[in-house]
């Protein structure tokens, strides 16, 4: 576990230097130090908007409702004692989202975050499977992840802004270009061109290796890595179900693992299964808790509404 962590801690900081490293080499071809410089000062700006204004708004839009303790006492307990052993100075709060979809995401930091869960997610799993997905939640916030992730998506934005203005620059120069008044080295074209493209790599690289983390982290909170995973099985098979009626009879849809934002489900699950042979190395030691069947959700009626796709792209 501790080679894990270190192994994985080298990759997000070595994915988060290439990534900013690309964004001033951009700002520096763009318009030398002060480009550096006005990359950085624009970078600021949205990562403030992002870290204060975004989770609000990314909550309105998946119609999520706060819950109180008296609606869903069983999520509160469970959100608290994991919050606890996370050394969370205040749990986050609890929202619901009225969607059969089984989707679960933590967003904010401090004491403005927040696990959102959908009334799919609480009806299919079971009360050790859903310790085991809230773990690896909370430890993402515990981690930092919603803040390293809003970084990284500044850094993509900006660095995309910054490639755009230059190919603008190069097409009303292009008449000088043509004329051979202008020349343009080859190199720094390129890299202006495919700048956004590698940096959004990065960022999805960095996404993965942070989930990675999140799991081995929440697995030393829930002290259940089997939880987690059997989660990780139905959540993998309720999309798979989803994704064989959205495709055309007899074509394989399959998405490059470089293009993922999340690790390979199978790959995950093996991880797990390894972390938890180390944690009892001995099967008499592993006390499982009672499954107790899934968790109960608010006292409301079964949400009967098919997932769609939000005009943001999110798609619940």
């Amino acid at each position: 576990m501790l080679a894990q962590r270190l192994r994985n801690l080298i990759q997000s900081m070595v994915l988060v230097t290439g990534m900013v490293g690309l964004l001033l080499t951009l700002g520096w071809l763009f318009a030398g130090v002060y480009g550096m410089a006005w990359a950085l000062l624009v970078g600021i700006i949205p990562l403030v908007v992002s870290l204060r204004v975004l989770p609000a708004l990314i909550l309105r839009m998946y119609k999520a409702k706060a819950l109180s303790v008296a609606e869903a006492p069983q999520l509160h307990a469970i959100v608290n004692q994991l919050a606890r052993r996370a050394g969370l100075t205040e749990p986050p709060r609890i929202h619901y989202i009225p969607s059969s979809a089984p989707l679960v995401f933590s967003i904010g930091s401090g004491k403005g975050a927040s696990v959102a869960v959908t009334d799919g997610l609480l009806r299919l799993l079971t009360v050790r499977e859903l310790v085991g997905v809230l773990g690896h939640e909370v430890s993402h916030i515990g981690n930092s992840d919603t803040w390293v992730m809003s970084f990284a998506d500044v850094v993509t934005r900006v660095t995309r802004l910054i490639s755009l203005l230059g190919q603008v620059l190069i097409i009303l120069n292009l008449p000088l270009l043509i004329l051979g008044e202008w020349s343009l080295p080859w190199i720094p074209l390129m890299l202006m061109l495919f700048a956004p493209t590698i940096s959004a790599l990065l960022q999805l690289s960095l996404s993965r290796t942070r989930e990675f983390e999140a799991d081995l982290s929440g697995s030393k909170l829930t002290g259940d890595p089997a939880g987690l995973a059997s989660a990780l099985a139905k959540l993998e098979e309720y999309q798979q179900k989803v994704l064989k009626k959205s495709r055309l009879p007899g074509v394989k849809g399959i998405e490059p693992s470089l293009l993922r934002t999340h690790p390979v489900t199978d790959e995950r699950i093996k991880r797990l299964k390894d972390i938890e042979r180390e944690m009892y190395p001995d099967e008499s030691m592993l006390v499982c808790p009672e499954d107790g069947g899934p968790c109960a959700p608010p006292h409301i009626a079964e949400v009967s509404r098919v997932p769609r796709r939000h005009l943001s792209g999110l798609w619940h």
